[in-house]
């Protein structure tokens, strides 16, 4: 299985340097020129802040703030308005990928803050059990 994996990504980037290999090749060293010297600090600071500002409960805000972040980047030509092209080429309307990103994006925080709120319960409720516990020795 993993030898077809390489044969098909041998085709692909055979296909794909086929047509313009210079404008291939500047475009990938491009996106790791600005991943590694923008995307990267930026990440970083953006951890450092929500760590100190969240604390002990900072997955519970970076868990759904990246999978808000993955649709947004998979569906943003979509969410930020679809071509003129879509609506012939598929018979639907794209006007509805904003406000369905946002839905989802406000659903998965409340996942998010319904799992924070059941684990906050729970310790609360082993804390009072182990005081229970204490005074009745």
């Amino acid at each position: 299985m993993l030898l077809a994996s390489f044969a098909l990504t041998g085709y692909a980037g055979v296909r794909l340097l086929d047509g313009d290999a210079l404008g291939v090749a500047g475009w990938l060293v491009g996106a790791a020129v600005v991943h590694d010297l923008v995307l990267v600090p930026v990440y970083g600071a953006a951890d450092r802040a929500l760590r100190a500002a969240a604390g002990p409960y900072v997955n519970y805000v970076r868990v759904p703030a990246f999978l808000s972040g993955v649709l947004l980047l998979v569906w943003f030509p979509l969410i930020v308005g679809p071509p003129a092209r879509y609506g012939p080429a598929t018979g639907l309307h794209g006007a509805d990928f904003g406000r369905r990103w946002l839905l989802l994006t406000a659903g998965v925080f409340a996942c998010s803050a319904l799992c924070l709120a059941v684990r906050a319960a729970r310790r609360a409720s082993r804390a009072r059990c182990s005081r229970s516990r204490a005074t009745s020795r």
